[in-house]
């Protein structure tokens, strides 16, 4: 999964409740979204690169610091973007989520109600 595009996209994993709650807003704001389920599918180098760039959050807020630490998954270096895309190729599962993708831009799904807004942008 190399190409983005600019249409909506969710990095969802459909066991977490945040996850299920963009999704959920998408479906409730009529917004197709492409639907990318991580944990089956982990994003590659180059999509993962486009994600931290176009990130509107910290770089550092993509990992998810507890499940790492319970994981005993050294997160300490992990402070510049290409360390965190490095870190997440190789542990997908500690990607934070959701992800939502749009327009060549990327926001973390926490708190939920930061989706509406950013999927009714169409800069």
């Amino acid at each position: 999964m190399t190409d983005l595009g600019t249409g909506p996209t969710i990095f969802h994993n459909p066991r977490c409740s945040k996850s299920r709650a963009a999704m959920s807003t998408a479906e409730e704001l009529g917004v197709d979204v492409d639907e990318v389920r991580y944990l089956d599918a982990p994003p590659d180098r180059a999509a993962l690169e486009a994600v931290v760039a176009g990130l509107e959050d910290p770089v550092t807020d993509l990992i998810r610091h507890g499940d790492a630490k319970k994981a005993g998954v050294d997160t300490s270096k992990a402070t510049t973007p290409a360390a965190v895309v490095d870190l997440l190729l190789e542990h997908p599962e500690l990607m934070e989520r959701p992800v939502v993708w749009l327009h060549d831009r990327a926001i973390i799904g926490r708190p939920t109600e930061r989706v509406a807004p950013f999927l009714r942008d169409d800069a």
